[in-house]
């Protein structure tokens, strides 16, 4: 390889590439067309002397030479982009910045939304994309720089290897239709007679922690309904007489179609962490990003 003639451009092409396994999806990435991404990777194998990838059924698969730079070219590349990025004082009333969040549909609604409203007066330009959380590809997808930030529970960003800190305490209240539990207040017998439905992100079954609670004083409840998000569990109380436990922040921004009471037994609540990259970890732009977060949380009321 002839390191004179060598163009950076080609890198990020390879880096997209090997991320992607897929010409169409990296020439996506790179806001290019096909025939120029074909055209980059035809530069690509007459600089390495390699074929570097094959064609499958799926894309391309990249060849021994290919997979062997991948990592240190990732890395080679993240370590210029941050002196670019540390050169440049991050402003947010002009960047033009995008960023990528995951997290669950409660966060999405409960603290994305409002955080967003008001990161948008600002930072006007700045752009950014929430996705739902998948814990069997978050971790791939944050190492690979598709998404910038999660949200999720700590003991899960721990065994990913991510950085992290927790930013959301929660704690559970009862809600019901709209009118049917007026005066917030509702006995155990009450709440054991009811008909629930439960949030099961993972398909667990129809158990969540108020059983638990409940078998330990030697009583159950009917679960009628176990829901995969916090969405349809609110839509489905707010149309049927059911009840269901919902965290407090997401049940208080549907008063006007929800009556909320105070759980007749302790039931624990839970935490959220905010987890990123250790590469992104001083990204001017990515550490504003977390900041604002940080501080939003700590300013949403609990109660």
């Amino acid at each position: 390889m002839d390191s004179k003639k060598l163009d950076l451009n080609l890198l990020v092409a390879l880096e997209a590439l090997l991320a992607e396994s897929n010409v169409t999806r990296a020439a996506q990435r790179l806001n290019l067309s096909q025939p120029a991404m074909s055209a980059q990777l035809s530069r690509l194998r007459s600089t390495f002397g390699d074929r570097l990838f094959v064609p499958t059924s799926r894309g391309v698969l990249p060849t021994s030479l290919a997979a062997e730079v991948e990592k240190p070219l990732r890395e080679a590349l993240d370590q210029l982009r941050g002196i670019v990025s540390r050169a440049r004082k991050f402003d947010p009333s002009n960047s033009e910045a995008t960023f990528c969040i995951a997290s669950s549909d409660y966060v999405q609604i409960a603290i994305l939304l409002p955080f967003l409203l008001q990161v948008n007066e600002v930072a006007p330009a700045t752009r950014i994309k929430t996705k739902a959380l998948d814990l069997k590809s978050i971790g791939a997808e944050i190492e690979r720089g598709e998404v910038d930030l999660a949200f999720f529970q700590p003991h899960d960003a721990d065994a990913i290897g991510l950085r992290n800190c927790e930013v959301i305490e929660e704690h559970y209240v009862g809600i019901a239709r709209k009118g049917t539990v007026p005066n917030g207040m509702l006995s155990l017998e009450q709440f054991v007679a009811a008909r629930h439905i439960i949030v099961s992100p993972r398909t667990e079954g129809f158990r969540g922690p108020a059983d638990d609670a409940l078998s330990e004083l030697g009583l159950s409840r009917r679960v009628v309904f176990a829901a995969s998000s916090f969405m349809f569990l609110i839509e489905a109380v707010s149309l049927c007489d059911v009840i269901a436990l919902a965290p407090a922040r997401l049940a208080r921004r549907y008063l006007d179609r929800l009556d909320l009471f105070e759980p007749p037994l302790a039931v624990p609540g839970f935490t959220i962490s905010m987890a990123w990259h250790e590469r992104s970890d001083t990204h001017p732009a990515q550490s504003w990003l977390r900041e604002q977060l940080a501080s939003f949380c700590r300013e949403v009321p609990k109660t």
